[in-house]
């Protein structure tokens, strides 16, 4: 996988040379112009093009950060801290833009970083980077973009992948389990289909039961212990990372399920989990969870 988006990806320095600015200055992602928006859309769907929906890593210091919904400065942080090696990953599980006051920064930031690190740094799909297949409110990114710039931003966010699995017993995507009987069926996966619903709108309850239907008053699909004790048990996964839900307990069933959220758009404390892929992991006893 990283050898074919090597491959696929223009000329490293003529890129760098492009957002040289950017890299030596984060905020100055707030002046492109349209056009320079709209190619750093084309050469990122070109990119995502070659990447699966489910990413594999074997080693490496891995970084997962939750939600970040428009918090351009939590995002610049995390960067600017961790993404120095080459044996370095990060991971940023969805939801990027909305309730937040720098939107369109943080996503534009994280995409043109995708693209001179598309070996190193992973952007998840949450639900919303899919405000064009499913509507939710509120979306004030979506609401302000004109029709254009709408279509482009949604082909290209819904062409991101779904999920990352690492060889030492982890599985990491936005919301709940899909599903699935194998890892790999998550590359098959549809978006608007049951299964990417799950993935990026579920939710857990902190009690027994499997499928536990739709919350009334949200619309999102729930989730119990004895169903995600099943899929992972299948997966032959020990600890899910995941976010979407600020309401949930950090740690649930025994330590095998992390929510961790990266934005203060919805909550005061901002935490990422990081990782040793050369280790086993457990529970979230074998990794550790950090401030930002």
């Amino acid at each position: 996988m990283i050898s074919k988006i090597s491959s696929g990806v223009r000329d490293k320095h003529s890129v760098v040379s492009r957002y040289q600015r950017i890299i030596a200055d984060p905020d100055a992602i707030s002046a492109l112009e349209r056009s320079e928006v709209e190619d750093l859309l084309s050469k990122v769907e070109k990119l995502l093009e070659l990447e699966p929906k489910l990413i594999e890593l074997g080693s490496g210091r891995t970084v997962f950060v939750g939600d970040t919904h428009g918090d351009f400065q939590a995002s610049k942080s995390i960067i600017a801290k961790h993404l120095k090696a080459e044996n370095s990953n990060i991971v940023f599980l969805g939801d990027y833009v909305d309730r937040g006051p720098q939107s369109a920064e943080n996503i534009n930031y994280l995409l043109a970083l995708k693209l001179l690190h598309p070996q190193n740094l992973f952007l998840l799909m949450g639900n919303h980077e899919a405000h064009g297949v499913m509507r939710f409110y509120p979306a004030d990114f979506w609401q302000r973009l004109d029709p254009g710039l709408y279509q482009r931003y949604a082909t290209v966010l819904t062409s991101l992948p779904l999920a990352v699995a690492t060889a030492n017993g982890i599985i990491a995507l936005h919301g709940a389990l899909p599903d699935v009987e194998s890892l790999q069926e998550i590359n098959r996966i549809d978006t608007s289909s049951e299964a990417w619903r799950q993935m990026t709108w579920g939710d857990w309850q902190e009690r027994g039961g499997g499928s536990l239907g739709d919350d009334a008053f949200t619309g999102r699909p729930q989730f119990g212990k004895d169903y995600f004790d099943r899929v992972m048990d299948r997966l032959g996964k020990n600890l899910l990372i995941r976010s979407h839900q600020p309401t949930a307990p950090q740690a649930m069933y025994q330590g095998r399920c992390l929510t961790i959220f990266t934005s203060h758009a919805y909550v005061p404390t901002r935490t990422i989990a990081i990782v040793d892929l050369t280790k086993e992991v457990k529970t979230i006893d074998d990794i550790a969870i950090e401030v930002v």
